[in-house]
């Protein structure tokens, strides 16, 4: 069964704002860490931002812009993108922070453009 949705992609122009929303399994623990990934056409995915230990992380595209969040009660992860660059467009996805991830939802595309 599907454990992990993402939501709230769309277009957007450069400088503007989006959030993002991952909602997941309540098979998923409290305890278990979460985060954010990207993955552009061509490219590696990459890590966006999490939080780990209760510390929120970021990857250093994003560090200073993004801002994640969780709501352990209603099953939430959420993104909130700032200051967005079309280095931004890309297909986003959440999962675990652990090594070994959970199937991979079907994402959700950012695109940031004119």
């Amino acid at each position: 069964q599907v454990q992990l949705v993402e939501s709230g992609g769309g277009l957007v122009q450069p400088g503007g704002s989006m959030r993002l929303s991952c909602e997941y399994s309540s098979s998923i623990s409290s305890t278990v860490d979460m985060g954010w990934y990207r993955q552009a056409p061509g490219k590696q995915r990459e890590f966006v931002g999490g939080i780990e230990n209760g510390v929120k992380i970021y990857g250093k595209a994003v560090k200073g812009r993004f801002i994640v969040s969780r709501d352990s009660a209603k099953n939430m992860l959420i993104l909130e993108m700032n200051n967005l660059i079309p280095e931004d467009t890309a297909a986003y996805y959440c999962n675990v922070l652990k090594a070994m991830k959970i199937d991979w939802g079907q994402g959700t595309q950012v695109t940031v453009s004119t």
